[in-house]
């Protein structure tokens, strides 16, 4: 395993009880920094702070993060713990696997509560902070179903695409000061979030990779810490593939 230098270094991790946001919290802890699990999971984070057995240096916060007041409670809460240098905005949902004019109307709103919704609140809260860290960092977690769409599955593609546009945005606003705002865009990471995948979608998906197997949490983990790190200084606003070939624009 390379060594990327966290050391010093506290992120928060949006869905960091299980799946992508786990593996990130394993990666910055071998890295030498801290984490604070930010989950809606009060159980899951419990055992996901028993099995990353690093006392002092992992805490948790439940927080939902579609809830703007939610965030806001949160982001005081973990500003208790110490000052934060980066933050992964890494939960998100799926939803079901439908056409467009089958989608229910409440399934889409809640996909976009949580995929981009969450990840504005969360950089909205937390920039004022970071801009005051020697070397903030932000991290969104999206996907290259927000590049190419994928069928039956139009709310997830759509808040995909808004989170690298916000990406892009927001990189920009901060670029004259210490933060750096990136994202990746991952193809299929198998995950428990597959669980809320019909298996004609996910065996669509691996269709479409060229490498021709699903990405591994570790894969991920490793980009999103380096891109944690105080090397990484000159990107902002960028979109980093991570999808086996799939989408490499």
């Amino acid at each position: 395993m390379n060594q990327y230098d966290m050391k010093g270094r506290h992120a928060v991790i949006t869905g960091g009880a299980t799946g992508l946001g786990y593996a990130i919290a394993e990666r910055v802890l071998a890295s030498g920094g801290s984490v604070t699990i930010w989950d809606r999971d009060e159980a899951g984070m419990d055992k996901a702070l028993a099995s990353l057995k690093h006392p002092g240096s992992v805490h948790s916060v439940q927080v939902d993060v579609s809830q703007h007041a939610s965030v806001v409670a949160a982001t005081a809460a973990t500003l208790k713990i110490g000052p934060v240098d980066a933050v992964v905005n890494c939960a998100g949902i799926t939803g079901p696997n439908t056409q467009v004019w089958n989608y229910p109307v409440d399934a889409w709103q809640q996909v976009m509560d949580v995929n981009i919704n969450g990840v504005f609140y969360c950089c909205r809260e937390w920039a004022p902070h970071l801009k005051d860290r020697p070397a903030g960092r932000i991290v969104n977690i999206a996907s290259v179903a927000g590049k190419d769409g994928n069928p039956n599955a139009s709310a997830y593609s759509a808040s995909k695409a808004a989170v690298m546009a916000i990406t892009k945005s927001l990189g920009k606003e901060l670029a004259s000061t210490n933060v750096r705002v990136n994202c990746v865009t991952p193809a299929a990471v198998k995950t428990a979030i597959f669980d809320q995948m019909t298996p004609e979608h996910i065996q669509f998906m691996l269709s479409k990779i060229p490498m021709g197997r699903f990405g591994m949490p570790e894969e991920v983990a490793a980009m999103v810490t380096w891109l944690m790190t105080e090397d990484c200084s000159f990107s902002t606003g960028a979109v980093f593939d991570l999808s086996g070939g799939r989408s490499t624009y």
